[in-house]
């Protein structure tokens, strides 16, 4: 981070500021109707909305294990996935809700795997880390760092050996490009033309450290020129960027002409997971990124100049919170796994 960005956030944010020029300008909001600028709102909200409660029931005990929240995020799965098409796939790690609902996974069958339910994605038997849809083409979900990498490679490979037109979205974290996986991976798909996008959702801490302290070089999205991968940077916490930047990835490697990394940057709000204290940051630093770029609260800014009334904002967020007050209730009513499960789906 460079000095001057230290400076903007080490100063106390007194009011929120208006919306950041770059949405202003983007030409991806002129070319969006209202109803579309609404969809993407909604969209968001049901990820930050969701991770709220999904955050209260760890805290209440109802959700065990490992649990990382995707809040402050949402711009970036949101965002590509809206300009993706029916059929590409998508893996993610460990940090994956977010992602599970923008591919259209219902939220009752989420927070029942949450909660380790019968009724959730892999029968309560995953929990937060690792579960599936192939219906919604999503594939995890996964606890190891990096282990998803090779694994989107694979389903990139099976895109083309079909010849179905498809992509393979594979995100990974900033603390992620570190392993040697990554980057065998990255020959691999440069090596065989595949169409992947590596997505790299850099919300500038792995864990409890600085991305600057330990990645070496200005930029991730330069992590693939050895291979002849292009790469930009991306503001992930603007919902416009990342649709301009997806839909010029898509279309080169859907065109064939093989792998592309973006480097969305992004921030997290709450801790790594919900052990994380994340006494490594101070308060002043995240109310500064919340005041000045939430993706949220930017867009909604956008909606009212739009012409969409405070009333119209409230009935949305009634709406959602709905949602997911009854995606809470169905998990928490539905029965646990029967002892015969701990059996199935496994090998021996």
């Amino acid at each position: 981070m460079s000095k001057s960005k230290k400076n903007i956030l080490s100063k106390p944010i007194l009011r929120r500021k208006k919306p950041i020029n770059i949405i202003k300008k983007n030409s991806e909001i002129n070319i969006l109707n209202k109803e579309h600028l609404i969809k993407l709102y909604q969209e968001m909200l049901l990820i930050r909305r969701f991770e709220e409660k999904a955050g209260q029931l760890y805290g209440m005990g109802s959700i065990g294990g490992f649990c990382h929240l995707y809040i402050g995020q949402e711009a970036v799965v949101v965002g590509m996935q809206s300009v993706s098409k029916e059929g590409d796939s998508v893996i993610t790690s460990y940090r994956d809700h977010g992602h599970m609902l923008a591919c259209g996974m219902d939220p009752k069958g989420v927070m029942a795997e949450l909660t380790g339910r019968e009724g959730g994605y892999s029968k309560g038997k995953g929990g937060s880390m690792h579960m599936f849809s192939k219906d919604k083409n999503f594939y995890g979900g996964h606890g190891i760092v990096g282990a998803q990498v090779p694994i989107g490679v694979g389903l990139a490979f099976s895109h083309k050996y079909k010849n179905d037109g498809f992509v393979c979205m594979t995100y990974l974290g900033d603390g992620a490009v570190n392993q040697g996986q990554v980057y065998e991976s990255f020959n691999m798909s440069a090596l065989w033309n595949l169409p992947v996008i590596f997505i790299i959702e850099n919300n500038k801490y792995g864990m409890g450290t600085s991305v600057d302290r330990a990645s070496a070089g200005s930029s991730l999205a330069d992590r693939g020129k050895a291979y002849g991968i292009p790469g930009v940077e991306v503001d992930g916490m603007n919902v416009f960027s990342v649709r301009e930047a997806g839909k010029e990835a898509l279309d080169f490697t859907r065109s064939g002409k093989g792998p592309y990394i973006l480097e969305m940057k992004t921030y997290r709000y709450r801790g790594h997971s919900m052990s994380d204290p994340a006494k490594y940051r101070t308060r002043t630093e995240v109310d500064a990124v919340r005041q000045q770029k939430d993706c949220i609260e930017n867009l909604k800014e956008v909606l009212q100049e739009n012409k969409v009334t405070d009333q119209e904002l409230k009935n949305i967020d009634s709406e959602i919170k709905s949602l997911v007050t009854n995606a809470s209730d169905f998990a928490l009513e539905s029965k646990l796994p029967d002892e015969n499960e701990l059996l199935t789906d496994i090998y021996l």
